[in-house]
């Protein structure tokens, strides 16, 4: 890679195929950084005491990416030295253990990209158009559909 190649960029994706943690810290790599931080947030399965079958995801996408880019943004002005940045959200059914959200930061340092990290996932979940529909087991084995909003604007 050319030196002058390296500016910073923004890598955004809301998808519904399986996420690859690979992809996306390959994304972030940078000969001038030391530092590559990954949240990975997955599905569990459970929620509330109640067994969860998998999660459903539905975005409004063109403001999703829009209100991505902010979170890019303001990383950029708060932690000046982070090189690149790579979001990445599933759509539709995610089932247990898979990916629902990879987010990678890179920096020279590991402060900046870890607390970038950490405001990048916090601020998408309290601001992105992203919805979560938790599938429940009851107990007498009957599927409860619950709709949770993840943003809230």
């Amino acid at each position: 890679m050319e030196e002058n190649e390296d500016v910073p960029k923004d890598f955004i994706k809301l998808k519904s195929e399986k996420l690859s943690v690979d992809e996306v810290s390959e994304l972030v790599v940078s000969p001038y950084c030391g530092a590559v931080s990954l949240f990975i947030g997955t599905t569990r399965n459970n929620f509330e005491g109640k067994k969860v079958i998998h999660l459903e995801y539905e975005a409004y996408t063109s403001m999703a990416e829009t209100e991505i880019k902010k979170i890019c943004r303001d990383v950029r002005q708060k932690w000046p030295s982070v090189k690149h940045i790579a979001v990445h959200h599933r759509l539709g059914v995610v089932p247990i253990t898979e990916a629902s959200v990879i987010i990678a930061v890179s920096s020279p340092h590991r402060a900046e990209s870890l607390e970038a990290v950490m405001y990048c996932i916090n601020t998408l979940k309290a601001s992105v158009p992203i919805w979560k529909k938790w599938i429940k087991r009851r107990a007498a084995g009957t599927v409860c559909h619950c709709i949770l909003r993840t943003c809230q604007f």
